[in-house]
């Protein structure tokens, strides 16, 4: 078991070495990138690049006391405490200089009870236990100095608070011991589902050397498993004696850690505050004759040659930080020769949309509406033609124009009935239009019912359809004024009389 459990933790922990990466800025002469931190001064992020190391080893011993069990190691029964041993060894991997991770092997073993298992039973009424563990875990590790240390201390930094968090397997082998001898209570393989637990603590660092680190730590583990203690199955005897579901211990341990690497300093020992605050406490006190812009600003645009991408650039032209002359609508006209700034337009209309001819306006509207559904008899236009009207009012906002819709309708049926809901139909055309933006001053209305069909009235209905139409016609301002808004007048609303019965006449 303990030669398995070594073996997964060498596994993990070798390709982490391997493809383990750390950066620092380099010049490349290079304009930044999408792929750059915004800065020229960028480089790969390769291990050529590192000026910290960031791995290390830590091993340590010390001291497990159950606290939280049926049977524990804290003045349990006799009154004293009894000492059982641990050792753990890990990998760490620094990830920021505040945070990192370690791949953590643990062994070791718990006593508990009325006395010591070495020990022979002192009554018949006297239980004592041993818990034989092996685990792995995945710890978090902040170091909280770092993010706490103030920026203006400039004491040597070399002690450090930890905070440590993670979970695991871990294996172990409960035997209690009792005046008829020692027996196995319990036993959990690695790698289970009910082998799962976790452990959290602190730990202070204290820094020897850029190598060598010493620390003391404080863990508590909670192995999630009643029987953890030896007291036998959960519903033993000596498990009843107390409600709760995980048997937990304080792990006490010493230890020291090998920082890795080829550099001076380990990346969890850096403060880069400190560092930022130390180096503008040198310029500050540091004379410097800055010159600026040495090349001078040759456009005279306000941005130096020295970093000007543009040393072109029109007089009069506004720029951005970058010396470039601005195109606000990206038409390749810069706004200095640009008379429509916010709509893009070629560069032969000074960056203007060229506007169509009025009367192939009034064609493509005139298309757009050939397909508008009215209800059966009605003036009432069908939903389905919302999007065709979308369309129709948009190339009428987009060329301008005043335009006389006509209105259409076949040869078949009433003459005066079909004028009627011609003029109708082309005055609700209309007002859909207006309903989305157009002005109440570019569109009329008119009907001629059926006197310009072309499909006699004994053609099948199919034929007849192509007489049943809206038709636009783009009007002249001169005679604009001359056309009524529609060609005919609302019918007035009749009220209703209430009748009103006639009194019968006294006899």
């Amino acid at each position: 078991m303990k030669f398995n459990l070594a073996i997964a933790a060498l596994a993990l922990a070798i390709p982490s070495a391997i493809y383990a990466q750390d950066s620092i800025a380099v010049s490349n002469g290079e304009y930044p990138n999408t792929f750059s931190s915004g800065s020229a001064n960028v480089s790969p992020f390769t291990n050529k690049s590192k000026r910290f190391n960031d791995w290390s080893i830590s091993v340590g011993a010390g001291v497990p006391l159950l606290q939280s069990s049926d049977l524990t190691s804290i003045k349990n029964g006799n009154g004293k405490n009894l000492f059982g041993y641990s050792a753990y060894v890990s990998i760490d991997k620094a990830i920021t200089h505040a945070f990192g991770l370690k791949l953590q092997y643990d062994r070791g073993e718990t006593r508990q009870g009325w006395f010591n298992t070495k020990d022979a039973a002192p009554d018949a009424a006297a239980v004592g236990a041993r818990t034989q563990y092996d685990a792995i875990s995945i710890l978090g590790d902040i170091n909280f100095s770092n993010l706490l240390r103030r920026v203006d201390n400039h004491s040597t930094y070399r002690w450090a608070l930890h905070g440590y968090a993670g979970v695991g397997t871990i294996a172990y082998r409960a035997y209690q011991k009792n005046s008829k001898g020692q027996s196995l209570m319990t036993e959990v393989k690695p790698f289970k589902l009910g082998s799962m637990f976790m452990q959290a603590g602190t730990g202070l660092k204290f820094k020897v050397n850029n190598r060598i680190d010493l620390e003391g730590r404080l863990m508590y583990v909670i192995t999630g498993d009643d029987e953890f203690d030896g007291g036998g199955d959960a519903y033993s005897a000596i498990n009843k004696r107390s409600e709760q579901v995980s048997d937990n211990f304080f792990n006490a341990t010493l230890g020291l850690s090998i920082n890795l690497g080829k550099h001076d300093s380990h990346l969890m020992w850096h403060d880069p505050l400190q560092e930022i605050y130390y180096k503008l406490d040198v310029l500050a006190n540091k004379k410097q004759d800055i010159e600026v812009c040495k090349k001078g600003d040759a456009d005279n645009d306000g941005v130096c040659d020295d970093w000007d991408r543009q040393l072109d650039t029109p007089a009069g032209a506004r720029v951005d930080g970058a010396g470039v002359a601005l195109d606000t609508d990206l038409d390749g006209v810069i706004d200095l020769y640009d008379k429509c700034v916010t709509v893009p337009g070629p560069v032969e209309n000074n960056g203007c949309p060229v506007k169509k001819d009025n009367n192939q306006t009034a064609v493509e509207v005139e298309k757009t509406l050939k397909d508008i559904y009215f209800n059966f008899n009605k003036a009432t236009i069908r939903p389905e033609s919302n999007s065709k009207l979308d369309l129709a009012a948009s190339i009428i906002k987009e060329n301008g124009g005043n335009y006389l819709l006509t209105g259409h309708t076949d040869s078949k049926g009433n003459a005066a009935y079909n004028l009627r809901l011609s003029k109708e139909r082309a005055a609700a055309v209309v007002g859909a239009l207006e309903n989305r933006g157009i002005s109440q001053n570019v569109l009329k209305s008119r009907g001629v019912g059926s006197a310009e069909a072309t499909i006699p009235a004994s053609a099948s209905d199919a034929e007849r359809l192509a007489d049943r139409k809206v038709t636009v016609k783009f009007i002249e301002a001169s005679e604009w004024n001359s056309i009524q808004k529609k060609d005919y007048e609302d019918a007035p609303v009749k009220k209703s009389v209430k009748k009103v019965t006639g009194k019968k006449k006294k006899k």
